[in-house]
């Protein structure tokens, strides 16, 4: 199956993450980074400043200001399911330092290989991009969901809604997103 690029973003299948996890990614710290990546939605920048700011997450939701000069949202709540609740506490009291995102970039690419999936297009917004596609396909389009991502409606419709996800990969989902609702 060809890999889903959204531009030159790669958007990964819950097999692929799960190969990626289980056989690619070799350092707990890694996977414990990859995981809040993917658990969160956040951008590389924001899962720092989290990290930074242990009291955004007050164990249920991260409130996180925003980063961007010209966001139309001056914070958003980040909601999480019981398993992205885990990762962020886990991720939070983590000694891990965050790479640089060239870094970051070259040690999923070079993962990803190790595990025999295509490296084409991996970098620090694949997360992020699989996660928002994962949740607006499994769950429709609820207004949730662009809220938490910090995206208006019309992002989520032009990006998020138009990728070639089976059955088998909803089904395979369920144990990521279950619970985010």
């Amino acid at each position: 199956m060809e890999p889903i690029l959204k531009g030159r973003v790669r958007v990964l299948r819950p097999h692929e993450t799960k190969t990626l996890l289980e056989q690619g990614i070799p350092k707990f710290e890694h996977q414990l980074l990859f995981k809040a990546l993917l658990y969160t939605g956040a951008r590389y920048i924001e899962v720092e400043r989290i990290k930074e700011n242990p009291k955004w997450f007050d164990g249920n939701f991260i409130k996180l200001p925003s980063l961007k000069k010209k966001a139309r949202q001056k914070e958003r709540w980040i909601r999480l399911n019981p398993r992205g609740k885990e990762i962020v506490s886990a991720y939070i009291n983590s000694d891990y330092t965050l790479p640089s995102k060239i870094t970051w970039r070259e040690n999923l690419r070079r993962w990803a290989k190790y595990c025999n999936l295509d490296p084409n297009g991996l970098c620090p917004k694949t997360t992020r991009k699989t996660w928002e596609s994962w949740l607006t396909f499994y769950y429709g389009t609820r207004a949730e969901i662009p809220q938490s991502q910090g995206h208006t409606d019309a992002v989520a419709f032009q990006h998020y809604l138009n990728f070639p996800f089976t059955e088998s990969d909803k089904n395979n989902m369920k144990e990521f997103v279950e619970g985010w609702i």
